[in-house]
């Protein structure tokens, strides 16, 4: 890695990275969500943060932004915002989930934007086989249960959640008044788990096919499925 690809990730030391060359086809790329929709938004920071640094590492990065994606039910697939996050969600080969923690949990902002996302649409899976890396960012001391609770939501949506995981105690210490995050443990952490996303995006992307081919599927298809378990009983 030149120096040039860190001039915007001052607390990064380039020696000590490693990073895969791209040797076919095109850049890994990675959708990234967060959950709150404040102005000085910490979790929205800590994914601005994780995008600059997968883009280091040679990922092609979106950010979507959850301003004005409806309540679920309260509106339709239709909805600009809705078709923009299931659209990016296809294009994706790995996500990046951040939420805040609020009472114990994900916030709603950040559970509405999965929840706009099934399992199928028309016969397609907009998260199946993808790789997921879960973060999570702390008022107060530090804590572990939006991370975990993420989990429960990849392992749902059929994605390979990598085993590193990123929490921020105290995020309005971690980062700068202009945003950025500053240089600690916690940052490297974040570092950690974007370099091993991209390594399992590397690793999986051309095996979705094949990873994601299961028994039940080919005996019954999911359309299929789908009928009979919603037949109406007579």
């Amino acid at each position: 890695m030149t120096d040039a690809d860190l001039t915007d990730l001052p607390n990064l030391q380039g020696e000590h990275l490693t990073v895969r060359p791209q040797t076919a086809g095109h850049a890994p790329r990675i959708l990234l969500l967060y959950g709150s929709l404040r102005e000085r938004s910490y979790s929205r920071l800590l994914i601005e943060e994780a995008a600059r640094l997968l883009e280091a590492f040679g990922a092609e990065t979106r950010i979507f932004d959850p301003h004005g994606l409806p309540l679920p039910d309260d509106g339709d697939a239709d909805h600009p915002k809705v078709a923009e996050l299931r659209e990016l969600s296809f294009w994706s080969e790995g996500q990046v989930w951040c939420s805040p923690e609020r009472h114990g949990n994900i916030t709603g902002v950040f559970k509405s934007q999965i929840d706009w996302l099934p399992l199928s649409i028309g016969g397609m899976r907009p998260t199946q086989g993808r790789t997921l890396a879960v973060m999570q960012v702390c008022g107060g001391s530090q804590s572990f249960n939006v991370v975990n609770n993420l989990r429960i939501l990849g392992r749902w949506m059929r994605m390979v959640t990598i085993p590193n995981q990123s929490s921020v105690p105290k995020a309005f210490n971690e980062f700068d008044e202009s945003g950025r995050m500053k240089a600690s443990p916690f940052y490297d952490r974040v570092v950690d788990v974007m370099e091993e996303l991209m390594k399992f995006t590397l690793l999986l992307r051309d095996q979705n096919d094949y990873l994601t081919d299961r028994y039940s599927e080919r005996v019954e298809s999911p359309q299929a499925l789908s009928s009979r378990v919603n037949q109406r009983s007579i």
